[in-house]
């Protein structure tokens, strides 16, 4: 067993912060060969409209692994039913198997002006695998 995560699975709902960590977690999951699954948590609105993550963000998402020499056959998409931390959560178990959880600070749905969202410190308290949570920023994860 490595030490190191084999799967890490981001948190991704097209927000800026989930853009800056989708980012960190390219960058160190390029490093480390891991394979990352992007993970989609579905609403009410988005069930009935049939949205795919893939489609709405499936171009952001390509930007961005080729930004950071991703290679994109070991990126994947997870969408399931639920709220953001119920879905994260349930990414230890199967069909992700995640050995990390990666988080923005602050998801779409959170109140401006907080140092941390909701979701992001329910993860922290919760999960039985590590959680990393990219801090906000005014601009992308950039490696340095």
């Amino acid at each position: 067993m490595s030490i190191y995560p084999r799967t890490i699975a981001v948190g991704f709902d097209g927000s800026s912060d989930a853009v800056s960590a989708c980012a960190w977690a390219m960058a160190t999951g390029r490093r480390l060969e891991a394979h990352l699954v992007l993970v989609y948590a579905r609403g009410l609105l988005d069930r009935f409209e049939r949205r795919d993550p893939r489609g709405l963000y499936g171009d952001v998402v390509s930007e961005l692994a080729t930004r950071h020499a991703f290679n994109q056959t070991r990126l994947s998409w997870h969408a399931a039913d639920g709220d953001a931390c119920s879905v994260l959560l349930r990414c230890a178990e199967a069909p992700v198997f995640a050995d990390l959880v990666v988080v923005g600070s602050r998801g779409r749905d959170e109140h401006a002006g907080m140092l941390i969202g909701s979701t992001s410190l329910q993860l922290a308290e919760r999960s039985p695998i590590p959680v990393v949570i990219v801090p906000s920023t005014t601009s992308e994860y950039h490696e340095p």
